[in-house]
């Protein structure tokens, strides 16, 4: 097989054709390409290909296209169904009879933005904790991974009418931390590490919301942790608002996460083991897996 654009003309023609692609094939083989544009007709690159035989339902390769939106294949004559897909944008299936000796024109794919989900009422929207999560993973002596969460924090959402200005923040009590182990949760507490004696609070408060298609988004903010303040992002999941849980209130949920350097927080504890290997690694995942209720004066208190 050949993944890959070997080559292509960037020239287009009088009507706009997607250029010719040159493919060195292997004897018995055809070929096919496509080019795959986003919404606004500008190239995508990094976006997942897949190709499976109709008749086999096997796959027979994927791969992603370059940075100018291109992926072409040589494969064995038969039919195929090619799928595309890039995050937030709705798939799109084709198929494709590939002959021995011929080398398809490119195909132009565009993929559109996928379903938006109808976003919440604005208004005040509170943390509803029993069904709120805040985790986070660190790597273990260079091979595990300690998972651990906070089980004290409070936090909320306010929505405006232009969902990009809506608010975020979020506190959390650092001597919450819990991993499953007393002894490593101690150590986690002390000034090795969270120091919650001198600082007690993680606190996140959003700048602003960046749309990126379908039901994702990026939350942009200040984390302060450890007495240190930094610019992050959350990489952030809408999933949407039903009425239900306690006394039926309208709740809104969503799913966020980021990766964070220990360093840019002033986390610097080192600890080797003797073949060389940190006993806790230089990054942390974050996730907030998040219920929100409707706040109004009939909104009954979240159960504890």
């Amino acid at each position: 097989m050949v993944l890959g654009l070997l080559r292509h003309r960037r020239a287009h023609s009088a009507h706009g054709a997607a250029p010719a692609l040159s493919v060195p094939l292997p004897p018995g083989a055809g070929a096919f390409g496509c080019e795959v544009l986003d919404a606004l007709g500008q190239p995508l690159g990094g976006a997942e290909v897949t190709v499976t035989g109709q008749n086999s339902h096997r796959v027979a390769t994927r791969g992603t296209t370059d940075p100018y939106g291109y992926f072409v294949a040589a494969l064995p004559p038969g039919a195929y169904s090619v799928m595309t897909m890039a995050e937030g944008l709705s798939p799109v299936r084709e198929t494709v009879e590939i002959t021995a000796g011929v080398v398809l024109p490119p195909q132009r794919i565009a993929l559109e933005p996928g379903r938006q989900l109808e976003l919440p009422p604005s208004g005040t929207w509170l943390f509803d904790p029993p069904h709120t999560a805040i985790r986070f993973i660190a790597k273990h002596v260079g091979m595990a991974h300690v998972h651990g969460r906070f089980t004290r924090f409070e936090g909320g959402i306010r929505v405006a009418q232009n969902m990009a200005d809506s608010q975020v923040q979020v506190r959390i009590d650092a001597s919450s931390l819990t991993t499953g182990n007393q002894t490593r949760d101690n150590h986690l507490r002390s000034g090795d590490f969270l120091d919650v004696e001198h600082y007690p609070y993680i606190d996140f408060t959003s700048t602003r919301f960046a749309y990126r298609g379908g039901s994702k988004w990026t939350l942009h903010g200040t984390l302060t942790l450890h007495g240190t303040s930094r610019s992050v992002g959350l990489d952030t999941e809408y999933l949407g608002t039903v009425n239900g849980g306690y006394e039926q209130e309208l709740r809104c949920a969503a799913l966020a996460k980021a990766e964070l350097h220990r360093q840019d927080f002033t986390l610097d504890y080192r600890s080797m083991l003797a073949r060389g290997i940190a006993v806790v690694g230089p990054t942390v995942q974050l996730e907030l897996d998040v219920q929100a209720m409707y706040r109004t004066p009939d909104t009954p208190t979240p159960p504890h």
